[in-house]
């Protein structure tokens, strides 16, 4: 009974930690996601207008490289704000790097706002992720949470954050858990669902109840379903294209000869002429998707606006900026469907009616592919669309595009993402983490101590404990006992100091 009790006492401890990291960054997001809105809504109206008024031009190019050059100093202060944020956070919570949470989430938040409000192809829900695990690794070092309960606390704020940038709180956690934590464990879901939940009310509160790629759609009956084949062999050879290129951009880069932390100069540039003739373009992708449904583009017209989309993500992405993939990875998606959609209803071989659904599988499809994750893409199109009436489309488009994609020998660009990123902290030896062994001796400041009462030097993590020849995964609750063996990764860029400093606390007093 006691243990069952305690057991409770843990969960309940789990959930009001989730429903606090999750208000905490429904509210950072929805500041974040509000801020780049009216940046962007600034930013479209001054490159508009430079095609009247070259004063405005001037304008735009001060701003621009002023943007470069600040959040080039952002980068060069704190390199783990670079990119969407995702790998750095599968990273934390396999262990293979860490960073301050307080140091990445201003310079993260500050500049999103900067380099995504410009207008770049680039998405809010990788940096949405990682603001909202900093908090979660912020609330584990208020509450002296390390071990495998850090990793919880740091997962929910991830879902947190994906749930406050998209309204989407069940693919949230989905995505935690099928992409970043690669775990169904209940204690993982259960605190991450929370946060999402209760985050998604807090930007439900602020951006209201309506779906963010809400439209009016009609489902595909089942004789138009060679249509969704097609469609997915389409979506995985072009999502195996984006995987090829979108990995190579940063060697692209390096024959720029700048330094890396100011390689976003030249997007920030090129965004102006992009902004000035294609104003609904600009940014991570949603306003265009929105307006495919009612513009009646030609099939022309939206293969260019597919080129340009992909070779300008592309060029945003790979010069480090803070900013996603994800929903330009979306809205690829979306005019490949509505390109196909289109050839279809051109060739008199579909009605009309069911243009927009090759959009809505489009997405999830395409995002399926890339992403190697088809669960999260099926839900999140159902969340982010609003309707579950496509539910068998997007999983047909979804699978047949992941198969395709995995003949291809494609591997999930998140996971790639990190490897890259690993192996950059290597050779600069930014961030990386080595295992050490220390022994409590009885006496010792740690001998008796549960886990989360212990002051544990700032860039070490308990991983592991080894007591009378078995194994023990630590919690915050964990008693250590003299003769324990610890297993702690331990921070190269201050490893004598923080192995000194564990050597005090484990050794007899």
């Amino acid at each position: 009974m006691q243990i069952h009790g305690s057991y409770k006492i843990s969960q309940i401890k789990a959930i009001l930690n989730g429903i606090l990291i999750g208000i905490l960054a429904g509210s950072t997001v929805s500041m974040f996601r509000w801020a780049i809105q009216h940046l962007m809504t600034v930013m479209r109206y001054l490159y508009t207008q430079s095609l009247q008024q070259p004063i405005y031009l001037i304008g735009c190019v001060i701003i621009n490289v002023s943007i470069a050059l600040v959040v080039g100093g952002f980068l060069k202060q704190q390199p783990d704000i670079k990119g969407s944020g995702i790998p750095q956070v599968e990273g934390q919570l396999l262990g293979e790097l860490d960073y301050s949470w307080w140091s990445v989430l201003w310079r993260k938040f500050v500049g999103g706002i900067l380099a995504i409000g410009s207008g770049l192809y680039l998405g809010r829900e990788g940096p949405s992720i990682q603001l909202g695990s900093t908090l979660g690794q912020g609330v584990a070092r208020l509450f002296r949470q390390v071990g495998f309960d850090r990793q919880v606390l740091i997962s929910s704020g991830a879902a947190a954050g994906l749930s406050a940038a998209f309204n989407a709180p069940i693919a949230s956690t989905l995505f935690v858990l099928e992409e970043i934590y690669h775990n169904f464990s209940t204690n993982i879901w259960v605190v991450s669902l929370t946060s999402a939940i209760t985050s998604d009310m807090v930007a439900t509160d602020v951006f209201g109840l309506k779906p963010v790629l809400y439209m009016k759609s009609t489902p595909l009956p089942l004789k138009y379903f060679i249509w969704v084949l097609i469609l997915g062999v389409i979506l995985g050879v072009l999502g195996r294209c984006y995987q090829f290129v979108i990995l190579r951009m940063s060697k692209w880069y390096r024959l720029t000869r700048l330094p890396w932390m100011i390689n976003g100069v030249f997007p920030l540039l090129l965004v102006i002429p992009l902004g000035m003739f294609f104003p609904r373009l600009l940014g991570g992708g949603s306003d265009i998707i929105l307006h495919l449904t009612v513009a009646g583009y030609s099939t022309m017209l939206l293969g260019l606006f597919f080129l340009i989309r992909f070779i300008f993500s592309m060029i945003s992405y790979g010069s480090g900026l803070p900013g996603g993939i994800f929903l330009p990875i979306l809205c690829l998606g979306g005019l490949i469907g509505a390109i196909v959609g289109n050839l279809a209803i051109e060739f008199h071989l579909m009605p009309a009616l069911y243009f927009s659904s090759f959009i809505i599988m489009g997405m999830a499809g395409y995002f399926a592919a890339i992403s190697k994750a088809p669960f999260t893409a099926i839900l999140l199109i159902t969340e982010m669309v609003g309707t579950l009436t496509h539910l068998l489309g997007l999983a047909c488009a979804s699978l047949v595009a992941y198969a395709v994609i995995d003949l291809l020998d494609g591997r999930p660009v998140y996971y790639s993402m990190l490897q890259q990123l690993l192996k950059t902290k290597a050779q600069f030896n930014l961030g990386k983490t080595v295992q050490i062994m220390e022994t409590v001796y009885a006496g010792s400041e740690m001998d008796g101590q549960i886990v989360s009462r212990i002051k544990w030097p700032s860039g070490s993590l308990l991983t592991k404990i080894q007591r009378n020849g078995r194994e023990i995964v630590p919690s915050g609750n964990t008693l250590v006992r003299w003769g324990d063996t610890l297993y702690i990764n331990v921070s190269t860029n201050n490893q004598l100091k923080i192995t000194h400093q564990l050597t005090k606390l484990t050794k007899e007093t």
